[in-house]
């Protein structure tokens, strides 16, 4: 770990969630690199990273050349950076590091010291800028109207799904969390929306409308359905897509309509051949990701999300069904493990624990068989599984990238 990655994890869990003002002086320090590119911002309870998944392919493939800033990250800090797939370099990440450490020497005469998010925004608006992409692709960390990435204006503003979560900060409600997403939309710009609630969509529409925004609504202005997407402007027919679940068709859909606009709005001929070929190829790890000996693993560290995993399970017919399930002890998994009981009584539920300081352990649980070594398990479900059985391993994203790096060493992917 070099100096910057150091000083960088010093900052973790520092004045965080503490306001934009911190930020707006700081690219403003920096001369405003994110005003050299256009930007579709993303927010969602659920699937931002996926979309944003579907829309980078669909512009690689379309042989631009495309930031994006994603988080958490599953191996390397430097995977949140990446431009046409390829994480940002040492040399570039140690480099524009001192760049922003520099700043803040100054910044830092009126302001409190960065936090570890804000660090890594920064960071990614240098480099996008540094190397002239044609579009960047910016996930918001948490919400929206507050958020660390919420300092750009995105020409497109999409919002995957709301539902609850981080409610210690967005709001005890839906329609509040709603707020905090449509937060994002920027006057006279244009939003997309995934398939959400009806009083979720009201939300939307009424700050669409205030803001003079133009809208694009999931089920109303474009759809999906048996392979065949429907807009007012084209229908693709003949579409496959490389992830799995109703909800990433969703994901897929909303990209695919952000991607088109956003096309449009530069005048440039999207292709439908290599639209078919990039929704083919689109990958995105530890959502219902698939590894031999059929394991998955999948992310789904909220109620929302636990819920569209729930609805992948029923559809695996008549086979012998194993959850191994870990999380964070801020999260309310008491609450994820009885729905999933609930919801799959015929599902052997497992918990187990894993090394981050924040991860739920065996006096936290209550509900669940515990493991102590998730390794073990799945070494042994490797060792003896048929090919009758799956093991979905599923919670934390934390969690989700330690079992991760775990199979990829053991090579059985």
């Amino acid at each position: 770990m070099n100096e910057i990655e150091t000083w960088l994890e010093s900052r973790i869990g520092l004045n965080f969630r503490s306001g934009l003002e911190r930020m707006r002086q700081a690219i403003s320090l920096l001369d405003h690199p994110e005003e050299n590119y256009p930007i579709i911002h993303v927010t969602g309870t659920n699937g931002k990273g996926s979309t944003i998944a579907f829309m980078s392919q669909l512009f690689v493939q379309h042989e631009k050349k495309v930031g994006t800033f994603t988080s958490p990250h599953m191996v390397s800090v430097h995977d949140r950076i990446c431009i046409n797939h390829e994480p940002i370099s040492d040399e570039d990440f140690t480099r524009l590091g001192r760049q922003v450490q520099e700043m803040e020497r100054q910044l830092r005469q009126t302001h409190d010291p960065l936090s570890y998010f804000e660090i890594l925004t920064l960071v990614a608006l240098l480099y996008f800028k540094e190397e002239q992409v044609d579009v960047a692709l910016i996930e918001v960390g948490i919400g929206g109207l507050l958020d660390t990435t919420n300092v750009v204006t995105g020409d497109i503003a999409v919002v995957t799904s709301v539902g609850l979560d981080h409610q210690e900060t967005l709001g005890d409600s839906i329609a509040a969390i709603a707020e905090q997403k449509t937060g994002i939309f920027k006057e006279k710009k244009v939003a997309v929306i995934g398939p959400l609630t009806e009083e979720v969509r009201r939300v939307c529409e009424l700050h669409a409308k205030k803001l003079d925004v133009v809208l694009y609504e999931y089920g109303r202005d474009f759809s999906f359905s048996k392979g065949q997407f429907f807009s007012s402007d084209v229908n693709i027919p003949h579409l496959k897509l490389s992830l799995v679940g109703t909800y990433q068709e969703e994901n897929a859909t909303v990209a695919l309509q952000s991607f088109l606009l956003f096309m449009k709005q530069q005048n440039w001929q999207p292709q439908v051949k290599r639209i078919r070929k990039a929704l083919q190829q689109t990958h995105w790890a530890g959502r219902l990701e698939y590894f031999e000996r059929g394991i998955y693993l999948d992310g789904a560290h909220n109620l929302p999300a636990l819920s569209r995993l729930v609805e992948f399970i029923r559809q695996q017919g008549q086979k012998e069904i194993f959850l191994l399930f870990g999380a964070l002890k801020r999260k309310n998994y008491q609450g994820m493990l009885s729905y999933l009981q609930q919801e799959l009584p015929h599902v052997q539920l497992f918990v187990t624990t894993f090394e981050d300081d924040g991860a739920a352990n065996e006096q936290d649980f209550t509900n669940g068989l515990y493991i102590a070594s998730y390794q073990d398990f799945i070494e042994q479900f490797i060792k003896n599984s048929t090919d009758y059985q799956l093991l979905f391993v599923t919670g934390s994203l934390y969690f989700i990238a330690e079992v991760r790096a775990f199979l990829l060493e053991k090579e059985i992917d």
